[in-house]
């Protein structure tokens, strides 16, 4: 359709493509701009781009670095698609060689790794941590579309009424692709940093996000989205991607595992650039293939970056991923980045439907070297302001650094009409019941499921029935309850919570502030210390070995909770609790004619943790953090009080306990935790710390996998544990392995300990004896010789499951106990 520029009456939005004239290639990452309109386009892999225009505009032009920029006046485009053909620049930099892809690659000599070591060299000038002070805005947009669904839509009865979300479909972005826009976060921030002492703090003024329900956590998708496309960095050493660390091509290291070569040089805005492509020298390495081009003014800058993932590397249901990122030049000569653009498609199968991402970053307002007050960076890095997420549609218009598309835009009314409807939120409600084990009831929900049916050879068969109230009951108020009963013991077990939330929201969010107070009596298997799981879940009544040392436990329990948004948290509480030995377990001391019927504690206790930028996914059970580059540290003191509320034992327990990420780029990263421990005090064994035992098939992160449950006490103790993961380092080098993206771990687990004199009841008669099975004892103290068990796994078998082969290397006269054992669990990661 010919339709005269001036003749529009509306505004609209014009597309088109940008090719190479000489090869009519397509040109990537070109640059649109229209005169005097804000913001601007850039073009995609395939050459295609889209622009917001208005009837007021009067020429769109195109640049690219390397090529002659072009202008066209819009009164002689006859519609709204337009073709571009750039002509490249040919300007020759004196003393730059351009090599030869195909002859003989050397470092030596080679003027392209002399070039990239002279931005090595230069990289701290070049990085914004260069200036004092600095201060900035930024503008971030995050995407998720669905592609290829439209024909299952039609054919499919239950998705059918959900037709007009994904028939909202871009056909442009993408050539041959229809892509539908189903998630979208804006995020419009002022960002401050100062470098002695190094801070950085930044004030969230806007917050917009689609919302899909209470059903639904948007929250915690929102962070594990942000995670996935984090911030980019080029200058720093390692770089995150989907959650897997990339080597820098300029980290010191880079020449050492990257080839460099120049390809072409030029003069955009009156500074020589080189541009310089380089690749992995092994394409299974987690490395990027790209281009960049580097400025010749001395400082040795990156004005354009452009990066790929190779297919051949082991990634998760990533098709294609690509990064292009612009630096403008600054007053002082120096560039920082003013755009950044990841874009990222997933699918189960290359063809098959998938999900494309696309997280635009824009900064702008830059200012330098300007002090800004001490008291500015108080309080947490991250500070989200209370009007953040009421911002209205005027407060977007004026600060959004890129316009929505028209389809970007109907999102959120689409999202917000399939909200409302009853059978959308019928089809969430089902769903988390299946996933998540909570059936809704109005302000009540029952489950878990998981838990409704256990067995075990102290109870038998078991059932139980309970739930929760929800944010519809009360957002001050929360309950929760459960009764249980045992077949085999003909006993019931019960839990009875009330928790008052201290600052109105939710106790399952961030940053938690309640009081607890609950009752419970239940079973327990001593040593045994879970995860993200409930101990009568049905797949944990199947279990290795003897599983016939239980306790029955009456516990009363008060519990204050308080998180900062710094992520230093503390608690304090009192707990009174009653234990009674069950299964084979009897208390015995004397000359083994005392039975000892039970024993009661009263506990107060006090702890303090940081974990600073701790992310966390919320799930229905359980806050599940999402690991970074920072430390967490919990301290622990727990004291005992004879005669308190009928308590028997004066004592106090301390425990510390570190964690750290060690991120070791492509050779994958590991994961370090090491406990503390020591019990002031006389006490029977029951008291001491009873090392986490698993006797399940599964593999327990925290537990020691061969080791039997109530197998080692102590006093005192220290352990490490070891995990590293090499995400596919060796096994992307063989050919046949490759194919199925298997992933190599490796893991120690190592445990020293040991009991005091005095708390041993071979020296002391009067203290409960360690019990018994079948004449024989089976619990004991750690002596010199530590606890060992190591071995290594395969992870990412079909994607989600990880096992491990494990051997016992200490103990091994220990009665009834595994020398080795293959354990399984899944993982989800990309």
């Amino acid at each position: 359709m010919a339709v005269s520029w001036r003749s529009r009456a509306q505004d609209i939005t014009l597309h088109g493509i940008v090719k190479d004239s000489a090869t009519q290639a397509p040109i990537g990452n070109a640059s649109i701009a229209i005169n005097g309109l804000r913001g601007g386009a850039r073009s995609n892999s395939e050459g295609r781009f889209r622009i917001p225009a208005t009837q007021h505009a009067v020429t769109i032009t195109v640049t690219s670095v390397g090529y002659n920029a072009q202008t066209v006046h819009l009164d002689s485009v006859p519609g709204y698609e337009i073709t571009f053909t750039l002509s490249r620049q040919y300007k020759q930099l004196q003393k730059a060689l351009v090599l030869n892809k195909k002859q003989r690659y050397r470092n030596k000599g080679n003027p392209a790794v002399e070039l990239i070591r002279q931005v090595i060299e230069h990289k701290d000038s070049n990085r914004m941590e260069a200036y004092t002070y600095a201060t900035y805005q930024k503008y971030e947009k995050l995407v998720v579309s669905v592609d290829k669904v439209n024909d299952k839509i039609s054919k499919n009865g239950i998705l059918r009424p959900y037709h007009f979300l994904i028939e909202n479909s871009d056909t442009t972005k993408l050539e041959g692709r229809r892509l539908s826009p189903v998630y979208l976060e804006e995020t419009y921030s002022d960002n401050y940093y100062r470098k002695s002492p190094e801070k950085t703090k930044s004030i969230v003024t806007g917050k917009r996000a689609v919302d899909y329900g209470e059903l639904i956590d948007m929250k915690g998708i929102s962070i594990y989205l942000n995670r996935l496309y984090q911030d980019f960095n080029v200058y720093d050493n390692n770089i995150s991607v989907f959650t897997n660390l990339f080597l820098s091509p300029i980290a010191p290291s880079a020449p050492t595992f990257y080839m460099y070569f120049i390809d072409d040089t030029t003069m955009v805005d009156s500074q020589k650039l080189v541009r310089l492509s380089f690749r992995p020298r092994n394409p299974e390495d987690l490395l990027f293939r790209g281009t960049m081009w580097i400025t010749l003014d001395g400082h040795y800058a990156i004005q354009k970056l452009r990066l790929l993932v190779s297919k051949s590397i082991n990634f998760n249901f990533v098709r294609s991923m690509n990064i292009n990122q612009d630096f403008t030049r600054q007053a002082d000569g120096r560039y920082l980045l003013t755009k950044s653009d990841v874009l990222g498609d997933f699918g189960i199968t290359q063809q098959g439907t998938g999900l494309y991402g696309e997280r635009e970053v824009s900064f702008v307002n830059f200012s330098t070297n300007k002090p800004l007050p001490d008291s500015l960076f108080k309080g947490p890095s991250t500070e989200i302001l209370d009007s953040a997420e009421s911002q209205n549609d005027s407060f977007w218009v004026a600060h959004r650094v890129d316009t929505l598309t028209n389809f970007e835009s109907k999102v959120y009314a689409n999202v917000d009409s399939l909200r409302r409807m009853k059978s959308f939120r019928r089809l969430m409600d089902w769903s988390t019941f299946l996933i998540a084990g909570y059936k809704q009831a109005g302000p009540f929900e029952l489950g878990p499921a998981s838990t409704f049916y256990s067995f075990n050879p102290v109870e038998g068969f078991r059932l139980r029935f309970g739930g929760r109230t929800t944010v519809h009951f009360s957002k001050r108020y929360y309950t929760e309850a459960y009764a249980a009963y045992g077949f085999k013991d003909k006993q019931w077990k019960y839990f009875l919570s009330g928790t008052y939330s201290l600052n109105n929201k939710s106790i399952y969010g961030f940053p938690q502030h309640y009081v607890r107070v609950s009752y419970q009596r239940e079973t327990q298997i001593p040593g045994q210390q879970l995860q993200f799981v409930q101990e009568d879940n049905f797949l944990l009544s199947f279990k290795r070995g003897n599983n016939d040392k239980w306790l029955y436990n009456n516990n009363f329990r008060i519990q204050y909770v308080r998180e900062l948004r710094d992520h230093l948290s503390y608690d304090f509480g009192f707990r009174w609790w009653k234990q009674f030995p069950a299964g084979t377990i009897s208390y015995i001391a004397g000359n083994g004619t005392d039975t000892i019927r039970s024993i009661t504690t009263s506990e107060i206790s006090g702890g303090i943790r940081w974990a600073p930028h701790e992310q966390f996914y919320i799930g229905k059970l359980y806050r599940v953090p999402i690991f970074n580059k920072y430390p967490i540290i919990a301290l622990q003191w727990t004291a005992g009080f004879k005669n308190l509320f009928g308590g028997q034992y004066n004592y106090q327990n301390i425990d510390l306990n570190f964690f750290k990420r060690f991120y070791e780029s492509f050779l994958g990263y590991t994961d370090i935790t090491t406990d503390f421990g020591y019990i002031i005090g006389k006490v029977p064994f029951p008291l001491l710390d009873v090392h986490h035992a698993n006797q399940t098939f599964a593999y327990q992160m925290e537990s020691y996998n061969l080791m039997n449950f109530l197998e080692f006490v102590s006093d005192h103790y220290a352990a490490v544990n070891i995990d590293h993961y090499f995400n596919g380092f060796f096994f992307n080098k063989i050919p046949l392995m490759k194919k199925l993206k298997w992933r190599e771990v490796i893991e120690a687990k190592i445990l020293f300990g040991g009991i005091r004199n005095e708390n041993n009841p071979v020296i002391h008669p009067e203290l409960i004896k360690y019990p018994l099975t079948n004449g024989q004892t089976e619990t004991f103290s750690l002596s010199n010789t530590p606890y060992v068990e190591a071995g290594f796994g395969i992870a990412n078998i079909f994607k989600i499951i990880r096992v491990d082969f494990i051997k016992r290397f200490t103990y091994l006269n220990h009665p009834d106990i595994p020398t080795w054992g293959i354990r399984a669990r899944t993982k989800f990661d990309f």
